[in-house]
């Protein structure tokens, strides 16, 4: 197969150093042989083809990691063999086991992933696992020169014997050697062997005390080796049952190749599959160490590389260059100084146009596009290497002779310093001339120059365009970036000027320079100048649209924190008003509750006045409970899920029952099962204990008859001597005058004042008639001069 490194115009630009490098990715030795191998496609389908495998691949590899393809060997020869009758020997019987083994896994590890078909699954599915072989090699051949026992029942019973017969003979032996009459003519007292046959070391002197054959002797002469004749008998069953051991040895080797042969069509296409993948897998771990990027194929002859990096080049360095050739010119002319990094451009076009025709991503920028182009010439010189052109001129014409009879409109044709080598006048003519027949057979054009004369004929001849890599004339530095649209200059006066040469000298040699090409250096200079002067006006306007588009990410950032925290607010309003409202609907129904006891009890009431007086309370109580509810601390309470009892309950603490939010008193301490009984206005439950909260307020309890009322205590609640009616009902005013008689006795005053009111005279009727019958008042009276006279009742306790 024809190699990059064969092809004259893909070695001038580097596609085999590429290529190197993709066989250092590969994980065997046929995938690398592969990747030296590789050649560029001529054809739009069969490139993208080849595009898309890489670019699976590289999508697998960020995700789950690449598979391994180490096991991988070429066993073609030995699965022919095997196929032929031939018989295999351990070793190349384990390489086929192992190679069968890692197709296995290769095909397990795609089996195991949850991602959906791509199209390297094709490779994958021609991968057919062979357990079952794989299996009986491995379990038969332990190493390359050893067969396990268990490969046989009849090799395991030969060996079997084996051992047996050579304890039989090491016993007899060991008798001899550690026997007193013999010692003495042992050179040791040893056990060894001599062709595969127990011998033991026997003086020379003393070789007739000890009947026997003579196998071997020492270097020195003085040690004979003996196999006694006691032994001799054991000794031949030994090589006989290792002579059948080698037999069967030989027979389960054929059986085994057999069984391959049968596999090898299997076998040999699966390891085929296993190599390709290897290679596409190394095409993207390449993609991954180039930062490269995949770029869109056409064959319209469009080059568009953006934020290109030659390869080869230092990747922490390296000045990316965007280049475009086939939209609005089919022709780039670049012009610039020497150094200046012209050479490297076009073989950053021809070698990234030969990577992608590989199936190879390139270090360019996402949406780069490259055409597929049936032919790529490149005449930039014998070795010529990025630094330093070692071309001439003579060869230069070969190349470019052998070019124009190839190149047609579905080529692409790099030349670097076209036309040098030989006389200005002569080579610029000769340049342009080129330049109008390749252009004229329809090809894709890049070439650099130093000629005056082809910057206006790229200014003057359509479809082509001037190019220029930027140079820095104050630090004597190229910027290695390429302009197109700018022609270049050689900047040879300016560098001469800043390098120390007199500025006298300079002058002179501008003098004799034509006035054209004064006139028209002027005019590059200008345009030089402006281009400078947008770049910074762009960069400038880039400036302060990036800051204008950070300001309204972060506005934007704000008003959905905002709206986000508006919705949270809401949700959690929304969330305590539903709270608040299903509260208030157990309270109302608790209320209800008691209503229906009051109403039973009413038969059986002998006090209709006392049990009106209670319901008022009890109402009371209730609605009081209902505001609680929408308290937030008494909210806290309740919400607060791993509340834990400050101390252990008395009888008698006040307690908020949390799944009902209302206020009760202790009647008795936990039981066996964290039940509390407590009471809650008049009645009464028991509650686990986790559903009790105490309050800080301190509840007292007192007993009038079988009617226990529940009182904040005086240390944590400051007492009014005035008890404040004005504006209530009947009802409502005697049901607060209730709650405050009883807050008066407990905090032991002896009278108190109700402020009734004057107006209709309604409510302090009742006040009084309340009072004449209440156990608890000794008397009252209406105010005097001073105390508010009839709009205030003056009461005494007993």
């Amino acid at each position: 197969m024809i190699k990059a490194s064969t092809n004259r115009h893909y070695k001038a630009l580097e596609l085999d150093k590429i290529l190197l490098r993709l066989s250092e990715q590969a994980g065997c030795a046929d995938a690398r042989e592969l990747a030296l191998e590789l050649m560029p496609q001529t054809t739009l389908f069969e490139a993208q083809a080849l595009l898309n495998q890489t670019e699976d691949a590289y999508i697998m590899l960020a995700k789950y990691g690449g598979p391994s393809f180490g096991g991988l060997k070429n066993i073609n020869n030995a699965l022919a063999r095997a196929a032929a009758g031939s018989v295999l020997s351990m070793k190349e019987l384990l390489d086929v086991a192992e190679v069968l083994r890692t197709i296995r896994a290769i095909s397990e590890w795609r089996s195991n992933q949850q991602s959906a078909e791509n199209r390297i699954d094709v490779f994958f599915g021609a991968l057919v696992p062979n357990k079952y072989l794989e299996d009986i090699i491995t379990s038969a051949i332990l190493s390359e020169e050893e067969m396990a026992d268990s490969a046989s029942p009849e090799l395991y019973d030969i060996r079997r014997k084996i051992r047996q017969q050579s304890a039989n003979v090491r016993n007899q032996l060991d008798r001899l050697t550690h026997s007193a009459h013999y010692q003495k003519f042992l050179q040791d007292a040893i056990i060894t062997q001599r062709n595969g046959r127990f011998v033991v070391p026997v003086k020379s002197e003393y070789r007739g005390e000890i009947p026997g054959l003579v196998h071997d002797t020492s270097s020195s002469g003085a040690t004979v080796f003996i196999e006694p004749m006691a032994v001799v008998e054991s000794n031949n069953e030994i090589n006989v049952l290792k002579s059948k051991e080698r037999a069967e040895i030989e027979r389960i080797l054929t059986n085994l190749s057999a069984e391959t042969g049968i596999f090898q069509e299997t076998i040999k296409a699966g390891y085929e599959c296993a190599v390709e993948l290897c290679l596409i897998f190394a095409k993207a771990q390449l993609a991954y160490k180039m930062k490269a990027s995949l770029p869109i194929l056409n064959d319209k002859g469009i080059t568009d590389l953006k934020k290109a990096r030659h390869p080869l080049l230092n990747q922490d360095t390296v000045v990316p260059t965007s280049i475009t050739l086939g939209f609005d010119f089919d022709t780039l002319v670049i012009t610039g100084p020497n150094t200046g990094g012209k050479t490297v451009s076009i073989k950053t076009i021809g070698l990234l146009t030969l990577m992608a025709m590989c199936g190879l991503m390139i270090p360019a920028g996402d949406n780069s596009r490259v055409c597929v182009f049936k032919k790529v010439f490149a005449d930039i010189g014998d070795e010529q290497s990025i630094e330093q052109s070692l071309s001439t001129f003579s060869s230069h014409m070969v190349n470019i002779v052998g070019i124009l009879k190839e190149a047609g409109d579905d080529s692409l044709v790099l030349i670097d310093e076209l036309g040098a080598g030989t006389d200005p006048v002569e080579g610029a003519a000769l340049a342009m001339a080129i330049l109008e027949r390749l252009k004229i057979n329809g090809c894709k054009i890049a070439a650099t120059t130093h000629y005056s004369e082809l910057k206006a004929y790229a200014l003057q001849t359509h479809r082509v365009e001037n190019g220029s890599c930027e140079f820095d004339v104050q630090s004597l530095r190229p910027t290695y970036r390429l302009l197109v649209g700018v022609p270049g200059r050689s900047n040879a006066f300016a560098i001469s000027e800043r390098l120390g040469m007199e500025k006298l000298l300079v002058d002179r040699a501008r003098e004799f320079i034509s006035g054209e090409s004064i006139r028209f250096e002027d005019v590059v200079d200008s345009l030089e100048q402006s281009r400078l002067d947008m770049e910074k006006q762009k960069a400038e306007a880039e400036r302060l649209k990036a800051e204008a588009q950070s300001a309204k990410k972060e506005a934007e950032q704000l008003r959905e924190t905002a709206e986000k925290q508006r919705q949270r607010e809401f949700e959690n309003a929304e969330g305590e008003a539903k709270r608040i409202v299903e509260n208030a609907r157990r309270q109302a129904s608790a209320l209800l509750e008691e209503i229906e006891v009051l109403r039973k009890a009413k038969n059986a009431a002998n006090d209709p006045a006392e049990l009106a007086r209670r319901a008022r309370v009890q109402l009371k109580q209730s609605l009081n409970a209902l505001d609680d509810a929408a308290s937030p601390v008494i909210r806290a309470a309740i919400d607060d899920a791993n509340y834990t009892l400050p101390r252990p309950l008395v009888v008698g603490d006040a307690v908020l029952v949390a799944d009902i939010a209302k206020e009760a008193t202790v009647l008795s301490l936990p039981n066996k099962s964290n039940q509390v009984e407590v009471q809650a206005g008049i009645l009464k439950l028991r509650t686990p204990l986790s559903n009790l909260r105490l309050l800080e307020k301190q509840k007292q309890k007192v007993t009038s008859g079988n009617v226990r009322r529940q009182t904040e205590s005086l240390a944590t609640k400051e007492v009014s001597t005035r008890c404040d009616l004005r504006g209530m009902t009947v009802e409502e005013g005697l049901m607060e005058l209730d709650r405050f008689i009883d807050t008066t006795i407990l905090s032991g005053m002896a009278e108190f004042t109700v402020i009734h009111g004057k107006g209709t005279g309604a409510l302090r009727t009742a006040v009084h008639k309340h009072l004449r019958s209440h156990p608890q008042i000794k008397t009252f009276r209406l105010g005097v001069f001073g105390e508010g006279e009839n709009g205030v009742t003056i009461a005494e306790i007993k």
